[in-house]
């Protein structure tokens, strides 16, 4: 591992994924507030300050890790309390809410998507340029990829709860009973690249989405 070639990546990567995984929280303690929960806004949660949804493992070491050695990135932030119960139509609010952050993740990708177009057309440093560029490709590359992550059908992840809120009550409340072990389920199927079905295409189609962004400076 070069330290340099660490830092670098660092230095383009570190607030994409920051402002990816906040935006993310605060868009479903949002919902969850519109749908009358009003827990993640007492808890304070609902601040853009990335430091109050930093979780140790998940926003620091696992992305840090596969930078490191080359891996597909992706993280997540401490989960924004949401009090269920306390939503208006409890079933059908909790599918909104859980969808918020996947939303919120594809809205920040076309927003990158924009940087990165305006950013190719500006003519200043070289430098700077070029790090900024490197750095809406990552905002891209991340956003689509936490979407995609979070949409996986397996509680605890959005995708989870909305299945959950889908089915029966009574096929929901033991669906939902896998969440305790969910993210090691999913974490495991991701090393053995179990998901290369969806990634795969998802990878090739950012490609293609940044090469026409920068193939439209020339």
């Amino acid at each position: 591992m070069n330290l340099n070639v660490f830092l670098t990546k660092i230095s383009v990567w570190a607030i994409p994924v920051l402002l990816a995984i906040t935006l993310h929280e605060v868009a479903h303690g949002w919902a969850a507030r519109y749908f009358g929960d009003r827990t993640a806004e007492l808890l304070g949660r609902l601040s853009l300050n990335p430091l109050r949804h930093v979780d140790p493992v998940g926003t620091l070491l696992v992305p840090g890790i596969l930078l490191a050695f080359g891996g597909p990135l992706f993280g997540w932030a401490k989960p924004v309390p949401v009090a269920f119960a306390a939503l208006r139509n409890p079933r059908r609010s909790a599918i909104w809410v859980a969808l918020a952050g996947p939303a919120a993740n594809l809205l920040m990708a076309a927003m990158w998507c924009a940087v990165l177009g305006l950013i190719v057309h500006f003519n200043g440093s070289v430098t700077l340029v070029g790090w900024i560029a490197l750095m809406a490709q990552a905002g891209i590359v991340i956003n689509v990829v936490l979407a995609l992550f979070n949409l996986l059908p397996i509680p605890p992840l959005d995708g989870g709860r909305v299945v959950a809120g889908l089915l029966p009550p009574r096929i929901a409340a033991s669906y939902e009973r896998i969440e305790p072990i969910g993210l090691l389920l999913v974490l495991g199927l991701s090393a053995f690249g179990s998901f290369g079905w969806l990634f795969d295409p998802a990878y090739r189609v950012v490609g293609q989405v940044i090469g026409l962004l920068i193939g439209n400076s020339a």
